[in-house]
């Protein structure tokens, strides 16, 4: 089990590092020059003032020595200052906003397991009826709507039309602070970005459990005259919930995708729309550092359901 766990550590770790050299020279290849961010356009600098601080900020530097530089520098929790944001240290930047993305994606992953586990068990249950169809056609429409399409719906439907909730924000301006009034901000994105999660487990639920539902062991349940609801809740979901748990970690990336979109519609001060303003502004500090957080945040998830997958099923550790 230690050397599975460090063998997908180290994989996580690699595959961390291979993601900032991608992004760091995606940046480096976007057209433009990098010192355009760091200048005012307003104000003429002559050629001699550019080299100077071209050699100051390392972009006379060859590429790779501009990575290692950027990477020695994140190892030690250095992330560069914003250009932004009146030099705001990036590190500083990015934890303010994690707290408003893990609420949520916190939210979302709670809507998206009661849901998708409750209308899998419906479709299973009640299996070819006119709910198990009507779920079925509602969770491919969930899983085949990306998630910026599904947040501008959202928003046309109970904030323009039915003026149900906020269209953006996670407070109201100019009012104190109320669990009410954050709760009424969080329901439509938290609800919009567990729908492609929701979709996902009612599929997987309904398909897992219809397979425990065939079993020798629930066929004797019946045999033995146990009524059904027993039968589905003591002796079947038990058992179908395993491969659910793993799947659910899986779908965490899934989550961290979808709520860049889902923040950028609503206006939700996360990671995800501090990581769209930086792409606009071309703050490369900024976007180096959001994706390295980001990064991290999907391996670690990763790394986790690996082990407990590990865990739940020991032969997985021979592969």
């Amino acid at each position: 089990m230690l050397r599975y766990s460090l063998r997908r550590l180290i994989i996580g770790t690699g595959m961390l590092i291979a993601l900032s050299m991608l992004i760091f020279l995606l940046l480096r290849l976007t057209p433009g020059d990098p010192i355009d961010a760091y200048i005012d356009p307003n104000l003429p600098m002559s050629p001699s003032d550019l080299a100077d601080l071209r050699g100051r900020l390392g972009l006379d530097q060859p590429l790779p020595v501009q990575y290692l530089g950027w990477l020695q520098q994140a190892l030690t929790g250095n992330l560069g200052y914003s250009i932004k944001r009146l030099d705001q240290p990036v590190l500083g930047l990015v934890l303010s906003r994690i707290g408003p993305t893990v609420l949520l994606m916190g939210t979302a992953l709670a809507f998206a397991i009661v849901t998708g586990i409750a209308c899998g068990v419906i479709g299973a249950v009640r299996r070819n009826s006119l709910a198990d169809l009507s779920l079925s056609v509602v969770a491919l429409a969930g899983i085949s709507s990306p998630a910026f399409l599904s947040a501008l719906i959202g928003l046309y439907i109970f904030s323009v039309r039915l003026h149900w909730m906020p269209s953006g924000g996670m407070l109201t301006p100019g009012e104190d602070f109320s669990i009410g009034d954050l709760l009424h901000h969080l329901i439509l994105p938290a609800a919009l970005l567990s729908v492609a999660q929701a979709a996902l487990i009612m599929r997987y639920m309904r398909a897992s459990l219809l397979e425990v539902l065939n079993q020798d062991y629930v066929r004797t349940a019946r045999a033995k005259g146990v009524i059904e609801f027993w039968v589905v809740t003591k002796h079947a979901l038990r058992n179908a919930l395993l491969p659910i748990v793993t799947l659910i970690g899986s779908t965490i990336g899934l989550a961290i995708g979808g709520a860049i979109f889902i923040e950028s519609v609503f206006n939700w001060p996360g990671m995800g729309l501090l990581l769209v303003d930086a792409v606009q502004t071309r703050d490369y500090p900024v976007i180096m550092g959001a994706t390295l957080v980001i990064g991290t945040c999907v391996i670690t998830v990763n790394l986790l359901t690996d082990i407990t997958y590990a865990v739940v099923d020991p032969r997985i550790k021979v592969g």
